[in-house]
């Protein structure tokens, strides 16, 4: 019974969450927020003291990462983490994606 409520309580947390149809996002991130972060870390630090060198560094770590890095929705990083054999599907669909839209 018990399993039932569980289910009940994660199907209406889904449908109330603020992610709702949209558990994953990619990270958004700009150039702009990685030097507010350098400077707020680093004492002195400023954008326009940053070297041209350091301003393409940073503009191609924020590439990497919105290539890269998701934001989830709670709920549906719970649910992965509770049923690896869930993440390996949706990871099996990912890789398989264009067999997939070729039929």
């Amino acid at each position: 019974m018990s399993d039932i409520l569980d289910e009940a309580q994660e199907l209406f947390q889904c449908k109330t969450c603020s992610w709702y149809r949209n558990c994953i996002l990619p990270m958004r991130m700009t150039e702009d927020d990685l030097k507010k972060q350098i400077e707020a870390s680093i004492p002195g630090a400023s954008a326009s003291s940053t070297p041209q060198g350091m301003s393409e560094l940073l503009s191609g770590m924020v590439t990497a990462a919105q290539n890269s890095l998701l934001e989830g929705c709670p709920i549906f990083i719970s649910r992965l983490r509770k049923n690896p054999e869930l993440a390996q599907r949706i990871k099996k669909i990912m890789q398989e994606w264009s067999k997939l839209t070729e039929e």
